[in-house]
């Protein structure tokens, strides 16, 4: 049975981060930190903080700015987190709220309506609640009828959950599926911390999947494949259980943590085994790719990537860049990529989304133009 990607849809906050304003930020905190600690930092008890720079996060990552549901509180040096006003519970959920806006373009794309709709999926690197389930609220507030849950593989969970709307449709139990991945990747971060504290944006995406469609935008899923290796070079701590273990609420554990050059050594070769692998296994070659959406995470990263799968640079056409606007936004990044220059695409072309993060986890999409 052919499963289509008929529709997708992006949620863009209002607000955004420039590199120079964090950089002021966080050079800001590191004078206040190193001052109000310099009797330790004499005497070697503490490490002093070391500035941040614009020419620092641009070479490491390819990041020039990154949009947020909240600036002031980031860019508060007393703070430097997001100030979020807590709901009630008969409030829509922020996350629910993302999820809605872009599950609104994608419909309007696969030019259906919420009754069309089956099933929900909410794939996420941070869900706000235990429960209950956000996909169930998106469910709720759209008027879809059917069934919906949460999954979190990090930043795989778009492809994760593209891969389980394409399962529940080949197996009858949906007809058409709703995936929403609502990241507020900023309520993770740990600003503090140079080596991370420009890394992470926010936005949504959403995309729809069916049997069959008339709209413009359709692409034939080709095939899906997803692999799974442990590791604790990407990890984050927070949980049910940091209260009964009385663990320290404020631990950076609690945020993002990574040992970065490692994941970079290690997740590279994978990424690029795994698409090879598929390609591979579905006959297809490396050259009849027109484009690769990747994880934005690190342009650095994606280079290397592209470059291993190709045999040469990529050029912008086929490996597009969205991180220096929207930094890592998590599962959200190879679909926005996707979202923003699938429209060239003529019929019978070929491209690969792929996401790859914390797990270690990748998932590879392969797409074909109707």
């Amino acid at each position: 049975m052919t499963v289509i990607i008929s529709g997708t849809g992006l949620y863009t906050p209002k607000e955004f981060i420039t590199n120079e304003e964090l950089v002021q930020s966080f050079n800001q905190f590191v004078i206040n930190f190193n001052e109000e600690n310099k009797d330790q930092i004499d005497s070697g008890a503490v490490d002093a903080l070391v500035p941040s720079s614009t020419e620092f996060i641009k070479k490491a990552s390819g990041i020039e700015q990154r949009y947020v549901q909240d600036k002031e509180g980031i860019l508060d040096v007393t703070r430097m987190r997001p100030k979020l006003k807590e709901r009630s519970n008969s409030e829509v959920s922020i996350l629910a709220e993302m999820a809605i806006k872009a599950a609104e373009e994608a419909m309007k794309q696969s030019d259906i309506d919420s009754s069309d709709i089956d099933a929900v999926i909410c794939g996420c690197s941070n869900l706000q609640r235990a429960y209950p389930a956000i996909a169930i609220e998106v469910q709720q507030e759209l008027g879809i009828s059917g069934y919906a849950y949460d999954m979190n593989v990090a930043c795989s969970s778009a492809t994760f959950s593209i891969q389980n709307a394409y399962n529940d449709i080949q197996s009858g139990i949906a007809k058409r599926v709703l995936v929403v991945n609502p990241e507020i990747c900023s309520g993770h971060l740990n600003f503090k911390d140079r080596d991370a504290h420009f890394i992470f944006g926010d936005a949504a995406t959403a995309v729809i999947l069916e049997k069959d469609s008339n709209s413009q935008f359709a692409f034939t899923i080709l095939g899906t494949s997803l692999k799974t290796q442990f590791s604790n070079n990407i990890r984050n701590n927070f949980g049910f259980l940091n209260l009964p273990e009385n663990s320290d609420p404020n631990s950076p554990d609690k945020l993002f943590i990574q040992k970065g050059r490692s994941v970079f050594k290690e997740v590279v070769p994978m990424v690029q085994a795994h698409i090879a692998s598929h390609l591979d296994n579905l006959d297809i070659d490396i050259k009849e790719v027109k484009r690769l959406w990747l994880h934005q995470a690190n342009l650095n990263m994606n280079l290397l990537i592209a470059k291993k799968l190709l045999g040469r640079d990529p050029d912008e056409q086929e490996m597009p860049i969205i991180l220096n606007d929207y930094a890592n936004t998590s599962s959200a990044g190879s679909i926005i990529a996707f979202h923003q220059t699938k429209g060239d695409f003529l019929s019978n072309e070929i491209g690969v989304i792929s996401s790859f993060g914390a797990g270690y986890s990748v998932g590879s999409v392969v797409l074909q133009k109707i």
